[in-house]
Parts: C-alpha cells; sequence; structure tokens
C-alpha cells in the first residue's frame, strides 16, 4: 500500500510540475509572442513531421538491435520482432507511469522469448549508463563547437548574479553565493555521515556500483562495434529528426546543427524532469532559442512541435505492437489437442 501511494504521488508531481511548467511558459509571454507563437503554429509545415517521426522510429528500431547484443552474453537470442515491440512498449508505458517502463520492456520480452526477466534487468542498467555516456559526450561537444554563445549566456548570468542595475560590482552578492554554497557543501557531508549507514545511502551505492558493472560490461561484451554502431547511430537519428524539425517553423529554419546540439543537449534533460517531458521540454525550448535569434513565442511553439513529434510517434507505435503483439503470438503458448 505504501508503495503504491508514493507511486501517486511520484506521478502527480511529476505530472504537476509538467501542468505548472506549460502554464509558466504561456503567462509570460507578451502579446507580441503570443500572436507570434499562434501565427508560427498556424503557418508550420506540419507534414515535415512524419519524416522526423520515421527517423526516430528507425533509432527505436536501431536500439532494439544493441539491446539484443546485450542479451546474447546471456545465452538467449530474442527474435527482433519481439525485442522491438518491447522496446517501444517500454516507451509507452514510461509515459503512463514513471519506471514502468523499464519493467514492462523486460517482462514482456521475459513473457514472449522465456527469458528470465532478472537477467534482463542487468541489461537495462547497461543501456542506462551507455545513454548517460552519451548525453555528455552531446553535451561537450554542444559547449566546444559554439563556446562563444554559451560563454555570452553564462557571463549574463553570472553579471546579473554579481552587478546591481548600475553595473557595480556587489562583494557581498559574491559572499552569499560562496556562503550558500559552502554551507549546502557541509550539509552534504554531515548528512553523509550521519545516514551512512541507511537504506537511502545504501540505494546510492548500490546504484553506483551498477553503473561501474554496466560501464564494465560493455568491455567483455560480444560485437563491441557493433554495438558501438548503434549507440552512434540511435544519437544520430535523434539530431537529424531535430534537423529537419527545424524547417516546419520559418522562425527556425535558419538554424542549423549548432542550435540541434543544443536542442539535444537540453531537451533530453528536460525529458527526465517531468512526466513524458511535458512542459519542461517546451519550457527549455522556449529559454534556449532566443540566444539563437528567436523570439520565445515561436521558440515555445516548436517546442510543442518537437515534443508531438517524440511523443506521438511513441504513442501511435505503442497502440499498433498492443494490438500486433496477440495476433503474431496466437496459438503460440496454447497447448496442443490430443486425439482421443
Amino acid at each position: 500500500m505504501r508503495k503504491k501511494t508514493a507511486n501517486a504521488l511520484q506521478y502527480t508531481l511529476f505530472l504537476g510540475l509538467g501542468v505548472f511548467l506549460l502554464w509558466l511558459s504561456a503567462h509570460h509571454l507578451s502579446p507580441e509572442n503570443r500572436q507570434h507563437l499562434m501565427a508560427a503554429l498556424y503557418n508550420a509545415n506540419y507534414w515535415l513531421v512524419v519524416p522526423a517521426m520515421l527517423l526516430l522510429m528507425i533509432s527505436h528500431y536501431s536500439r532494439a538491435l544493441r539491446w539484443r547484443i546485450l542479451i546474447r552474453p546471456l545465452g538467449y537470442r530474442p527474435s527482433v520482432i519481439h525485442t522491438f515491440f518491447a522496446t517501444i512498449l517500454g516507451y509507452f508505458f514510461n509515459l503512463l507511469v514513471p519506471r514502468l517502463g523499464e519493467v514492462m520492456k523486460c517482462t514482456i520480452l521475459a513473457k514472449h522469448e522465456k527469458i528470465p526477466a532478472d537477467k534482463l534487468i542487468g541489461t537495462m542498467v547497461t543501456e542506462r549508463v551507455c545513454d548517460f555516456l552519451c548525453l555528455l559526450i552531446i553535451i561537450v561537444i554542444t559547449i566546444f563547437i559554439q563556446f562563444d554563445i554559451i560563454h555570452q549566456y553564462a557571463s549574463a548570468q553570472f553579471h546579473s548574479l554579481l552587478y546591481d542595475a548600475q553595473g557595480q560590482f556587489k562583494m557581498y552578492k559574491m559572499a552569499i553565493i560562496i556562503g550558500f554554497l559552502a554551507a549546502i557543501i557541509a550539509l552534504l557531508f554531515w548528512l553523509a555521515s550521519i545516514f551512512a549507514t541507511s537504506r537511502f545511502i545504501q540505494t546510492i551505492k548500490k546504484l553506483l556500483k551498477g553503473v561501474w558493472v554496466g560501464i564494465a560490461s560493455i568491455k567483455h561484451m560480444e560485437n563491441k562495434g557493433l554495438f558501438l554502431f548503434h549507440t552512434f547511430f540511435i544519437w544520430t537519428m535523434y539530431l537529424l529528426s531535430i534537423r529537419i524539425g527545424l524547417y516546419t517553423m520559418e522562425a527556425v529554419s535558419h538554424l542549423g546543427f549548432k542550435a540541434c546540439f543544443a536542442i539535444l543537449s537540453f531537451g533530453s534533460i528536460a525529458m527526465l524532469a517531468t512526466q513524458g517531458g511535458i512542459g519542461a521540454y517546451q519550457y527549455t525550448i522556449q529559454k534556449l532559442l532566443p540566444l539563437y535569434g528567436v523570439a520565445e513565442g515561436p521558440a515555445l511553439g516548436f517546442g510543442w512541435i518537437l515534443w508531438i513529434a517524440q511523443t506521438g510517434i511513441i504513442i501511435f507505435a505503442g497502440i499498433v505492437c498492443l494490438l500486433l503483439l496477440p495476433i503474431i503470438n496466437r496459438g503460440k503458448y496454447e497447448i496442443p489437442s490430443v486425439d482421443q
């Protein structure tokens, strides 16, 4: 009962945060930006969302093939169709309930391929570690190829923190920031020393250990080259889907791969902040694209278009997989009749 209550509270919290960010992103728009938003959405070429969705679907298929490579060392060779369906349904159920997707992904494949579900969980850890490392690389590339924009943005934020309206440096602001950071660090060390044997700290240690095991397992897997190829291919498809998406709206069509890298970096983080990225993704794109000369209104509209493309293909493909899964397995588990 406690677990169900905790899951319900978590779901409500994430969804509530997303709704709040949706309200916040629209509430702070000026009347002029709201007009730009409506005009951008009205004149957008939504047909170009289709090839962006297709690229995302190809990336999901590649992810399923990569998952099969992780499963092979366990002594199992699941079919491509079941692995692909399980991958899509994992994304689909994650839209409904946080973390349910990982459970359903392993459960579905375990049921239809007769693989112990607990063995599949280890492969999920390796996948998550690999994706985390890839995201870090994307963020580093984003900063490296457009340091001028990142530096300009960071300088503006730094200036607003340490200087007053007249442009005068204020030492007390620096002291407050340093004191605040020092207090947080001291608090973390104090809590760690007190709760060193608590379940929470042990869970964190277990998680970090699992991350290290996931990284180490890559070294011992078969077909490491093919695994790395699929990993590179998956993130390339993500990037290209955003690049095609830029052509849907005139206000962002002039942007290039630098903006695509930034959208992929910060958008990926935003997708983790709320349920299915709702609200957080749109708000992030709205605040990010003004760095590239795009007004907040069209930026918010483009955030909606990208989010709909990413979420819409999962909903559509997830429903199709739910309908086809029992059909392709019809009679597979039936007990054969015995002639009398």
